[in-house]
């Protein structure tokens, strides 16, 4: 294991915990037996450029505190350089994080970049953009891009499912194609996940996804009826498996998907890509600090 000399911590210090612990965090970061350089950035629109400020000090660690969507638009900016990842999970779900095994709490979290150990994962790809963990079609791309800003950061994950019930209301099933190269299926679907980690918006829902499996999954919830995506959600909140019942999936290095309407896409919490699209892995492309064992 190569010895840790410097980090930089950058954290979005507008999303709704990164504010409140930015500071917290800069305390306890001083107890590492290696010096960070701390940024809080306010405007998201100023992430990519601290980020690269920061790369040009050649750390050793780069430390990206906040949530999935902050997260997985920075990523793409290590990818190539020779440093590894930490995460401070200061988002609503943190699904990241919880397919790295991290706590999700600051010193948790923290300790882990202490007495943690790099691991090399994969990353998802839609067409040429790398993601971390998950990206969406169905509901959820039309929660992402209607929930009131203030909703989410007031009431957190309970005000984000009620908005998701009410959306629920208004959401039509709609037709996958699906091609991981043994000929394009067609399925009638509610929701498609494209998973790089098992976790979606803070659950466990994609069994055959995982961070270092060197394929990427796309897992449908089939039905012409809204009842069967409330279903699976439900049974995946209670650690049921009849969730399978309901879901169908592809794996593969390479899966091209399309829809009818052509859908909006939701890379784990921000809409950026819409339907034809091809989804790839990544495989082992970046290291990333996760706890021992």
């Amino acid at each position: 294991m190569r010895e840790i000399r410097s980090a930089a911590l950058i954290v979005n210090a507008r999303s709704r915990r990164g504010r409140k612990l930015f500071k917290r965090a800069c305390l306890r970061l001083r107890d590492l037996p290696f010096s960070v350089v701390p940024y809080a950035v306010k405007d998201p629109a100023h992430l990519d450029r601290t980020v690269r400020k920061a790369l040009e000090r050649k750390p050793d660690l780069v430390i990206l505190g906040g949530g999935d969507g902050t997260i997985s638009g920075l990523v793409d900016l290590l990818v190539g350089h020779d440093v590894i990842l930490g995460v401070l999970p200061l988002g609503t779900a943190n699904s990241f994080a919880r397919s790295l095994g991290l706590p999700l709490d600051i010193d948790g979290a923290i300790d882990v970049l202490r007495d943690g150990v790099p691991k090399r994962i994969d990353l998802g790809m839609i067409d040429d953009d790398y993601f971390a963990n998950c990206a969406a079609m169905g509901l959820s791309p039309q929660i992402a891009e209607t929930v009131p800003h203030n909703l989410k950061k007031v009431l957190g994950r309970v005000g984000y499912l009620g908005w998701a019930g009410y959306q629920l209301s208004r959401f039509k099933p709609f037709t996958l194609y699906v091609d991981n190269g043994e000929g394009e299926k067609k399925l009638r679907v509610v929701e498609v996940r494209i998973s790089n980690g098992p976790y979606h918006g803070g659950t466990w829902l994609v069994d055959e996804a995982g961070i270092a499996s060197g394929e990427i999954v796309v897992q449908a919830v089939r039905g012409h009826y809204k009842r069967r995506l409330v279903r699976n959600w439900a049974y995946s909140f209670l650690g049921r498996s009849e969730r399978h019942h309901d879901t169908v999936s592809f794996s593969g290095t390479s899966i091209r998907i399309r829809t009818d309407p052509p859908l909006p896409i939701s890379i784990d919490g921000e809409v950026l890509a819409q339907t034809p699209v091809t989804a790839h892995v990544a495989p082992g492309v970046i290291e990333v600090m996760v706890p021992k064992g």
